[in-house]
């Protein structure tokens, strides 16, 4: 829903940019189904909008199963098939196998660790890192964190897990909280 009156982020301008950053952007979660959703949301935004990821996000809900690793894993190869042909995602096949390969690196961090979200949390740090900013303007593109964080999880096996995209991730879970000073969310 969106919140009328209320001063929020300058990125957060339009819908449905405002329902995502009002609703979602910035809590904080260790909910590994959370965590798997946004790793490929942010892999599937590399080069393109964050508005056009979320007007597609349902249909690759549904097409990835609600982005569940261990839903994931079993789709059969005529799906897989479909799935690159699908006007309603996101038809680059490269980021399309990623969700595949991501989803079995994944359930592997969590067969070894129990929680894939937990697990990450305690590798930045184990705390939630607060940024003050005016504007998104000056909000870094990524940090020591999420450059270590992306390269560990590239030797894990993952793709599409730049320090950028790894940053993104960190700020959409609420392990930074990079909502802009003034923002009703701070």
């Amino acid at each position: 829903m969106k919140v009328e009156g209320l001063i929020r982020c300058d990125w957060a301008n339009t819908l449905p940019l405002q329902v995502y950053h009002d609703e979602e952007w910035g809590d904080f979660s260790l909910d590994d189904n959370v965590h798997f959703e946004h790793i490929c949301l942010e892999g599937f935004q590399s080069g393109l909008s964050w508005g056009i990821i979320l007007r597609k996000r349902e249909a690759l809900r549904k097409m990835f199963r609600g982005f569940k690793p261990e839903k994931i894993v079993d789709i059969p190869e005529k799906e897989i098939e479909r799935i690159y042909l699908d006007e309603r995602g996101i038809r680059n096949r490269k980021k399309i196998d990623s969700v595949f390969n991501n989803a079995r690196c994944f359930l592997e961090i969590q067969r070894k660790y129990g929680s894939f979200a937990e697990h990450i949390f305690e590798f930045i740090g184990g705390k939630i890192v607060v940024g003050s900013y005016e504007s998104s303007r000056e909000l870094p593109p990524f940090t020591e964190s999420s450059v270590r964080l992306g390269k560990y999880l590239k030797k894990q096996g993952f793709t599409y897990v730049g320090p950028t995209t790894i940053y993104a991730h960190m700020q959409a879970v609420g392990f930074v909280n990079d909502h802009i000073n003034f923002c009703f969310k701070k």
